[in-house]
Parts: structure tokens; sequence; C-alpha cells
């Protein structure tokens, strides 16, 4: 049974890194669920204090991935248009693959943007802002998992 469930562990936690970069993957609540399984298993080695503390890490992270495009798209400027732009664009980069997901938010707020207001420059600024608020988000998510995974690992490696 420990070993079906530490096999289940490491897909949690791989699909958990798949998901920081695939947004319809929720990645570090994947990641963590990956590290409760552990923790149900002779593998565990995993001090409470710690497990609270990236449970908390992982809520945090969770939270702020959808407000950081949002924060990305009104600090360079960006009107409701261009966060919808944004979120139309991310569905639609979710059909074209990887460079669909970070390049769509970009085209999605540009094109809201121009719909709003008729400047380029403006848009531009405002998809940029857009695409910044994506990877920071992504590359908080990805900080999150590579830490679970990290101690994931060294708990394995400890037993």
């Amino acid at each position: 049974m420990d070993i079906l469930l530490a096999a289940l562990a490491g897909l949690f936690i791989l699909l958990g890194i798949i998901g920081c970069l695939v947004p319809v993957l929720p990645g570090p609540p994947l990641s963590y669920i990956g590290l409760v399984l552990i923790h149900f298993t002779r593998f565990a080695d995993i001090s409470s204090n710690l497990f609270i503390v990236l449970g908390v890490i992982t809520v945090i992270v969770t939270v702020l991935d959808y407000v950081v495009p949002i924060w990305g798209t009104k600090k360079f400027g960006g009107s409701k248009y261009g966060i919808r732009g944004a979120t139309v664009g991310l569905i639609i980069g979710l059909f074209l693959g990887p460079v669909g997901i970070i390049v769509g938010p970009f085209v999605g707020a540009f094109v809201g943007e121009l719909i709003f207001k008729d400047d380029v420059r403006y848009a531009l600024k405002a998809g940029f802002g857009s695409l910044l608020g994506f990877l920071m988000g992504v590359g908080l998510k990805l900080a999150a998992s590579a830490a679970i995974t990290f101690y994931f690992i060294k708990s394995i490696i400890a037993t």
C-alpha cells in the first residue's frame, strides 16, 4: 500500500509541476496533494510545521495566481477591456499549445485595449503588463511547486 500511495504522490507532484505551466491544472495544490499522500506512507519524514507552512504557501500562491495578472494589466494602465481580453486570449491560447498560453493573454489584452482606446502604444503597454503578470504568476507557482517537490524528494531519500 505504501508503494501505491508513493507512486500516486509522485504522479500528483509531476502533475503539479505541469500545472504550473498549463493554466487548466492547479499546480501548487496538486503538488501539495502529493505531499499529503506521501505523508501517509512509511516514506514520510516531514515535520508538522513544514507541512503547515507549505500548505499556507500553497493557498497564498493559488490566490495570487488570480490576482497578479490583473494587477500587472492595471499597473501598466490597462482597463477592464484589457483584463477581459487577456482572459479571452488565455482561453484561446490553451488550444494553441505552450506558445499560445504565453502569447494569448498578451494578444488578448492588446486587442481589448485597442477596442477600448484606439491607441497602439497604450494597448502594447497594457498587453505587456498582462504578459508580465502572467509570467510572475507562473514563476510563483513554479517556486511553490519546486519547494514542495524538494521536500517530497528529501522525504523519500531520508528514509
